[in-house]
């Protein structure tokens, strides 16, 4: 049964079919939201989240969209809004990471994740921000990473595309924040999850050091900060950053 924090709410979250974003769909439909889960990647993964979230008793609308694609977001919005008839929460997490160091960078690895990551992060809010503000109220929620904080060693492509995240949620919130809609940045550390799972051995060992709690982390240590940002206890966040990242940024 829904706990109640986001009933009658409606949400869509991007990256949802497996990882943070599908953790993070669950949650809410755990706490009585109805979900529509974006993902380019369609597969069993996907079908399981979509099932838990119809385990909670609540409505659940699959999309599969190439979030860096605005005529596949535009269609995606359409479908939604016919579904559901509005969106209250939005997630921005559909994101990819690899691993490049700047000297062997090509334009198209840069563009591929800057596309997804950032582009993606504008073009799914552009088409939901609108109705937001006609109603009054609204939450946008941007999965960001520590290292758009800190930087990363063969990962300056991500890095900045969500640094990008970070500028884009602050200026955002500035825009929109008195108008009834919080625009707020979640910053994980590195979580156990399929992007983590797919990273080089070399790249696991090097980041496992570096972290202060010395483990990496799991997506339910996320979603409690997805969940607060999303629902009224969170009604005086706006354009923060927080950061459930085991101590690998201290403020």
């Amino acid at each position: 049964m829904a706990e109640g924090k986001l009933i009658d709410r409606v949400a869509v979250v991007t990256g949802g079919a497996s990882g943070i974003g599908g953790a993070i769909a669950v949650a809410f439909a755990r706490e009585g939201a109805e979900i529509a889960l974006v993902d380019q990647a369609a597969g069993a993964e996907a079908e399981g989240v979509m099932a838990a979230i119809r385990e909670h008793g609540r409505e659940a609308l699959f999309s599969q969209t190439d979030v860096s694609s605005a005529d596949e977001v535009e269609s995606m919005a359409r479908e939604v809004i016919t579904k559901f008839g509005r969106v209250d929460i939005l997630v921005n997490c559909a994101g990819i990471f690899t691993e490049r160091r700047v000297e062997d960078m090509s334009v198209d690895d840069w563009d591929q994740v800057l596309n997804v990551n950032l582009r993606g992060t504008f073009l799914c809010t552009r088409v939901f921000i609108n109705q937001m503000l006609d109603r009054g109220w609204g939450r946008v929620i941007n999965i960001a990473s520590q290292l758009g904080q800190i930087g990363g060693i063969d990962a300056a492509h991500y890095s900045a595309s969500k640094a990008g995240v970070i500028g884009f949620t602050k200026s955002l919130a500035r825009e929109v924040g008195a108008r009834g809609v919080l625009v707020n940045a979640i910053a994980p550390g590195p979580i156990e999850t399929p992007m983590l799972a797919g990273e080089t051995e070399v790249w696991r060992s090097r980041k496992l050091q570096e972290l202060p709690i010395g483990r990496f982390g799991t997506v339910h240590e996320v979603t409690p900060t997805a969940v607060l940002l999303a629902s009224d206890e969170g009604s005086y966040y706006l354009g923060q950053t927080l950061g459930p990242n085991g101590g690998d940024v201290m403020l």
